[in-house]
Parts: structure tokens; C-alpha cells; sequence
């Protein structure tokens, strides 16, 4: 890909940045697409994402990506903000539509996305998920909106658990078409007991990530059954400990590298109104 004047800008902003995949998968699909544009990563902290976002503006950029710890600043700066955006109270992508800065938020559609891809349809459906953080609120709220029947939510009674309860009277609110419940995670007599009334199980914490690859949510094996699905947003390492147990229970399983891939395929389509070629990227960036 040549950069010329008519080059346009899209980009990365937090910190850090330095490890990310994003620019090799953007720059990579602009040039298999055949988009003018160049994507770079800028180290930006919490603190100057509102003079970032305006140098961004400045520059006239075509949109960018926004990730921690800058995802709730940058929404506070966003001209207009999608639904699942505007509930959720962050943005990870921002579209510049002529001079107005657009923020939507794609991790949770990424999930969405990863189910579908990986055939399994969430509407209509009952789920138990675990977390009250950014890619848990994320999954929750845009379940809801994407017409998920039943949420049972359960999260560590620490100082994050108030981010649950807030979730829950969003989706009351605004999707009174889903039922939704939080519980305290500490309660496992009703954890396993929701699970088994349950067609999806979502891990969306960081359990099972390097280094804590050894642990996992459910211990009690017997919780896996072979019409459960069972769906991960961690990706290091590839398959989880919950994930490998659950594939050799005869679970259908969903693992996170694909939330990580189509959270970036949304946020591609939304800057440049194409779809990213995803086998491709995953051959060629996330192959084992």
C-alpha cells in the first residue's frame, strides 16, 4: 500500500498500545480491500483523551479505535453515541461522519458476531454470564438489545459489583423485553443452578488468562452438559482450561480469539463500509 496525499488517517488510542494487534489487522484489510488509509497506534493516556480526540478532529481523521483506559473519556467526547454505546457508558470506536464524531462500541457485537460464526443463534435464549467489567457490560447490554431472552448475571461482591447492578436497571429500562437477575458469584448453589436452566454459559472475566491459565470458573465438571454452549473472551491462551473441559464434555464451545477478530471486523466495516476479510486475518495474524 502506497501513502499518498489523499491517504486518509485511522488509528488506535490508550495505553499501552505498543502490544497490539489492531494495526496489522486494519492495515492489512485496507489493503486487501482496497481503502486509502493507514492505521497507526498512538499512546494516549486517561487523561488527554480529550486532547487527543481533538487533535484527531484537527487532523480530520477517517475514525478510530479507542481502547483502556481511555474508553469511557472518549464517549464523554463523542459528538453522538449509538445505543449500546450511550447504555453501556464507553465507546472502542469512533466514526468521523463529516465532522461529527460518532462513538459505538463493537466488543460486545464482536461476541455476538463469534456466536453466529461459530453457529449458535442467541435470540430467544437463556444465558448465565460471570463479570461486571468492560467486556461483561459489553456482552450483557448488547445481548439484550440483540434480543437474548434471559440474563443471570453473577459477579464478585467487590467494589466492581456496583457496575453490575447498574447494568441490570439499564436493561430493565431500556429492554424490558429480557429478564434479568444479578447474583453474588460466591452463591454457587444457585450459580450451578442457573447454569443448568441455561442454554449459553459466559465466562467474561479474566479467568483462565495467562497466567492464571490453571484456574476456571466451573469446577464441577458435571455442570457441562452436551446442549450447553459454552463461550470465552479469553484468548491467551487459545483454549482455556473451561473450554477444553467443555469440549471434551460434548459442549458446543466459542472461544474469545474470534470476539477479538469481529469486535475489529465491526469497527472495519464501520470506518470504511466493508467487510473485513476475516479467514484471511485469522490465517494470517491468529493462526495456533
Amino acid at each position: 500500500m502506497e501513502i499518498s496525499g489523499r491517504t486518509r488517517l485511522l488509528c488506535l488510542i490508550g495505553s499501552p498500545v505498543g502490544h497490539s494487534g489492531s494495526p496489522a489487522m486494519q492495515n492489512y484489510s485496507c489493503d486487501r480491500t482496497g481503502v486509502d488509509a493507514a492505521y497507526l497506534a498512538f499512546d494516549i493516556k486517561e487523561e488527554q483523551t480529550k486532547e487527543a480526540f481533538d487533535a484527531l478532529r484537527l487532523l480530520n481523521v477517517q475514525g478510530f479505535n479507542v481502547t483502556m483506559p481511555c474508553k469511557t473519556a472518549a464517549a464523554a467526547c463523542c459528538d453522538e453515541l449509538s445505543k449500546a454505546a450511550e447504555l453501556i457508558g464507553a465507546v472502542n470506536t469512533v466514526v468521523n461522519e463529516n465532522g461529527k464524531m460518532v462513538g459505538h462500541i463493537t466488543d460486545g457485537q464482536g461476541w455476538v458476531r463469534n456466536c453466529r460464526e461459530n453457529g449458535v443463534e442467541i435470540t430467544g435464549k437463556k444465558m448465565t454470564i460471570v463479570g461486571s467489567g468492560g467486556a461483561a457490560t459489553a456482552i450483557e447490554i448488547t445481548s439484550a438489545l440483540e434480543g437474548i431472552r434471559e440474563l443471570s448475571i453473577f459477579a464478585i461482591k467487590d467494589s466492581f459489583f456496583a457496575n453490575a447492578e447498574t447494568t441490570v436497571e439499564k436493561i430493565r429500562a431500556n429492554v424490558p423485553g429480557c429478564v434479568v437477575n444479578l447474583y453474588d458469584l460466591a452463591d454457587k448453589e444457585k450459580f450451578y443452578q442457573e447454569i443448568a436452566d441455561s442454554d449459553i454459559f459466559t465466562n467474561a472475566t479474566r479467568v483462565g488468562m495467562k497466567p492464571m491459565d490453571d484456574a476456571t470458573l466451573i469446577e464441577d465438571k458435571s455442570a457441562f452438559r452436551k446442549d450447553l454452549v459454552v463461550t470465552d473472551v479469553v484468548y491467551n491462551p487459545r483454549e482455556t482450561r473451561m473450554i477444553k473441559e467443555a469440549k471434551e464434555a460434548g459442549c458446543k464451545v466459542v472461544p474469545g480469539i474470534g470476539m477479538l477478530v469481529w469486535q475489529g471486523a465491526e469497527g472495519f466495516k464501520l470506518f470504511t463500509g466493508n467487510e473485513m476479510p476475516v479467514d484471511e486475518v485469522m490465517e494470517k495474524y491468529f493462526k495456533d
